[in-house]
């Protein structure tokens, strides 16, 4: 991969830099609840029945759609119309916004730990959909994500 790449138009990213853009927080496999009348979204500390809580990782991200089909793939193209549920300490959000990564971030700080130590992560606070029916999600909503 090429030096400092993160800093880059994401539309120049390569595929495999553009999947170590990602910091490893475990935010986005956070199930979200859309209110209609609103518009507003909440997250929940409820997550994908693939999430590691611990690693913050999916536990079958190259098959995750046989499990999980609507699970979303994010691409430079699509992140301009969906950047708004991500969370805002997300890499990919902040650099679609010109926005630098956090020194925590493990391309800036070379250290994957860094995003749990911290606190940017979701590590050890979810709780997963399999245990929480999605008429209970709204107990689960954080009030703030960041």
């Amino acid at each position: 991969m090429r030096p400092r790449f993160w800093e880059l138009p994401l539309d120049e990213l390569t595929h495999p830099e553009w999947e170590a853009l990602c910091d490893g927080c475990g935010k986005c496999c956070l199930n979200k609840i859309e209110f209609e009348d609103t518009d507003e979204l909440a997250f929940t500390r409820v997550a994908c029945k693939l999430l590691d809580g611990q690693t913050c990782r999916c536990t079958n991200y190259p098959d995750r759609h046989q499990f999980v089909p609507d699970c979303v793939v994010l691409t430079p193209e699509k992140l301009s119309q969906i950047a708004w549920w991500l969370p805002a300490t997300c890499a990919y959000r902040l650099r679609a916004e010109g926005k630098p990564l956090y020194d925590w971030h493990h391309l800036v700080s070379g250290d994957p730990d860094a995003v749990h130590r911290a606190g940017a992560s979701v590590r050890g606070w979810t709780v997963s959909e399999v245990a929480v029916t999605e008429d209970d999600w709204e107990d689960y909503i954080i009030e703030d994500l960041s």
